[in-house]
């Protein structure tokens, strides 16, 4: 059977996102997205919630800032803090059997992207990187990613990188059902994708968020 899987999402425990958890479920369920891996900033809290709430829709992820650049990674089981080296952080996550992949590498809007020498550090031991990322300004950063891709045979992602509702399901894969990691290894390198570009304005989203949360807790 196949599913629609999207691999990109935040929450509400991100600062610049105010999508809540039942509004994610709500609109995954709206828009017929299967499975949905919650990759907050830096934290699982979340997604480990949503997973007891809908084990079988949710993919436990992170997205996490190295010193080098964002890492997204499936299967987490424990929290990886931020500002690591990313040897390091891609140990921890080898150590947790976690999927490993490259957030918008190329994206330089963004606090998180790479530089090209330390992508090459990397290149060999992480299992994909995100080839389109939904909130790209300039499609072609996701074009110099494919092109990563295809030169160090890494796994292809594709991901909405959702911080509201509107964006859930911009970008993502359709692929065979899986239960577990290795269930996901098989059938992501069989899959097709979806991808459809944000509009450039959700980034005003994202400040509203912040700013919102930030006045929330002062």
């Amino acid at each position: 059977m196949l599913i629609r899987v999207e691999l990109h999402c935040h929450t509400d425990a991100s600062s610049d996102s105010l999508l809540s958890l039942p509004n994610l479920l709500k609109t995954c369920q709206r828009k017929k997205i299967d499975k949905v891996a919650i990759t907050d900033h830096n934290t699982i809290q979340n997604a480990l919630l949503a997973q007891k709430i809908a084990p079988e829709k949710i993919i436990v992820g992170e997205e996490i800032l190295t010193c080098q650049g964002e890492l997204l990674a499936f299967f987490v089981k424990e929290e990886i803090p931020a500002g690591m080296d990313a040897l390091e952080t891609i140990k921890e996550l080898r150590q947790q059997g976690a999927f490993i992949s490259i957030s918008h590498p190329y994206d330089h809007f963004r606090k998180g992207h790479w530089q090209e020498t330390d992508l090459m550090q990397i290149a060999d031991l992480v299992d994909g990187i995100e080839v389109f990322n939904a909130r790209c300004i300039m499609n072609h950063h996701n074009f110099q990613a494919q092109t990563f891709a295809s030169k160090h045979t890494l796994i292809p992602t594709v991901g909405s990188d959702a911080h509201s509702a509107l964006e859930v399901g911009q970008a993502y894969h359709i692929m065979e059902e899986f239960q577990d990691v290795q269930g996901f290894h098989n059938a992501i390198r069989q899959s097709k994708t979806y991808t459809r570009l944000s509009p450039s304005w959700v980034h005003l989203l994202s400040r509203y968020a912040k700013w919102k949360n930030s006045s929330r807790n002062a």
